[in-house]
């Protein structure tokens, strides 16, 4: 199939099943991997196979740094002990599971050990499509376990690879050189490169080249890693978590916008044609074994998934048990999460674009190559599918309290912003020479901000709360018809397409400003 076709074709599914899903009722990961298994049954679409380089170099780089880009860091600081230990040592535990899982159905170890490194690391991007209904703390976890436990499984995967094609041995001080160079030279290079990103981002004013030079980090970054064998996730993550914390006073507020804009359009777009594809590989997978291996593999691929599953539940068990027993303060215990909750991390813990790549990257010459395709993909399949159904009810059950966290410290730092400005406005309007009628307007306004947000529910009266989003939404009905004017002179020949343009620009950030506060309203 050639590329033009192949484009259009996942670029159609991808916005077909994100159009479909919500009317079905189903995750659009899922719909996604469903439209790809189905279609990958249509004879030209059997030739479409997704390189492991175009999932390291072009899908995992953009779609870990947005992630990054988007991580709280007190958050992570807050559950760093338990994230590493999910990123480091889960990950080792689970490929030796999974490894003995395929040495007694007959496998040989160090194939078994590759599929095992495949299988063992979360995928941040699957956890993010799919685990979005989970309390903030809890998919901020997840998220950054994902971010960090790809870098353990590709050190795993390097040593296992170099055993099966020189018949190596790696001496205990060689792999402890390994892991240091792949955790410790990707941290070195990830802060260089969100140094080095700061330093040419608050130099550039034009919101198109700044965004340009943003889109250049995680890519820079990742090569610079893989030039030294050190690891490229995790100087992409990294230089992400550096620039999360510099970003907000680099560029302009127009270049702001637009980099949200930019990359929540194009990690959405790549997430989805990443699922379509695994979906399509996903036949190319099955065609490539034997007939009479696939009750084998795909009994395999049941038994590990399981095994995966059980594997993170007893770890985060043991874990919390461990940490209670040695560290009693007051601090570790209101960091207590329940037992349920332990549960819902563990059936949140999907597998998918990353244990592809690793699996695809095995040489091509090397034997079970195609039986560890197969079984990687109806594992990551699996997870998709069974455990992307399960999660919603499993959260329920898991009976969290209400997350409002993030609502709470929204208002807070509104309203202490506000008084801020209030108190700063009489020195700020001397300072620029603004008359007083401007300056008392401009007060007025500030303070019926706060009074809005200061307003307490009431039971018979509407609240300024309330009041607030009416005025959002009237606002927003005024801008409605403010555009469908501009638009009828335009088309009236009274105004050009130009002036249209720039009228239309204007409208749209009003509009923005205004709509999340009108679609509070009708939630």
């Amino acid at each position: 199939m050639d590329p033009l076709a192949t484009f259009v074709l996942v670029g159609s599914l991808v916005v077909g099943s994100s159009w479909a899903a919500p009317r079905l009722r189903l995750p659009v990961p899922l719909l996604q991997l469903l439209l790809g298994l189905l279609v990958g049954l249509i004879p030209p679409v059997q030739s479409i196979h997704l390189p492991s380089d175009a999932v390291l170099v072009l899908f995992l780089p953009a779609l870990l740094f947005w992630e990054a880009l988007m991580t709280p860091l007190r958050e992570v600081r807050r559950d760093l002990r338990v994230i590493l230990l999910l990123s480091t040592l889960l990950v080792v535990a689970t490929t030796f599971g999974t490894a003995g899982i395929g040495v007694a159905l007959g496998w040989g170890w160090l194939p078994a050990l590759i599929l095992g490194a495949a299988l063992a690391p979360t995928d941040a991007t699957a956890v993010g499509a799919l685990a979005r209904a989970l309390p903030h703390r809890n998919i901020v976890q997840l998220r950054t376990e994902s971010l960090i436990n790809d870098g353990t499984a590709l050190v795993i995967y390097t040593i296992v690879i170099g055993l099966a094609g020189s018949s190596a041995h790696y001496s205990g001080a060689e792999v402890t050189w390994l892991v240091v160079l792949a955790y410790g030279g990707g941290g070195i290079v990830g802060l260089l490169a969100g140094f080095l990103g700061t330093a040419v981002l608050r130099r550039l004013s034009d919101p198109l080249m700044h965004n340009a030079a943003l889109i250049l980090v995680p890519f820079a970054a990742f090569l610079a890693a893989e030039q030294i064998h050190a690891s490229g996730v995790i100087a992409v993550v990294v230089a992400g978590l550096y620039l999360s914390r510099t970003g907000p006073r680099s560029g302009t507020p127009q270049s702001r916008q637009q980099r949200d804009g930019f990359w929540i359009l194009a990690t959405t777009t790549l997430n989805g044609a990443l699922f379509v594809l695994i979906g399509i590989e996903a036949q190319s997978a099955l065609r490539s074994v034997s007939t009479q291996s696939i009750p084998l593999l795909l009994a395999l691929c049941v038994l590990i998934w399981i095994a995966i599953l059980l594997i993170r539940f007893v770890f985060q068990m043991f874990t919390t048990w461990t940490i209670r027993l040695v560290d009693r303060s007051p601090a570790q215990r209101r960091k207590r999460m329940t037992h349920r909750a332990r549960v819902v991390s563990t059936v949140a813990g999907f597998r998918g674009a990353i244990s592809l790549a690793v699996a695809l990257a095995v040489p091509a010459g090397m034997p079970g190559r195609a039986e560890i395709v197969f079984v990687a993909t109806g594992v990551v399949i699996l997870t998709i599918l069974a455990q992307g159904l399960l999660l919603p009810a499993v959260i329920r059950w898991a009976r969290f309290e209400p997350d409002s966290m993030v609502s709470a410290e929204f208002t807070r730092a509104h309203r202490t912003a506000l008084l801020s400005a209030i108190r700063a406005m009489p020195a700020l309007a001397q300072e620029i020479g603004a008359p007083d009628h401007v300056r008392d307007r401009l007060v007025n306004e500030y303070r019926e901000r706060l009074e809005r947000i200061d307003g307490s529910p009431g039971s018979e009266h509407s609240t300024r709360r309330d009041l607030d989003r009416d005025y959002a939404a009237l606002s927003l009905a005024l801008v409605d018809r403010t555009r469908d004017i501009v638009i009828r002179l335009r088309n009236h020949g009274t105004i050009s397409d130009v002036t249209l343009h720039r009228l239309q620009s204007r409208l749209d950030r009003d509009a923005l400003h205004l709509a999340p506060a009108s679609t509070e309203r009708h939630e």
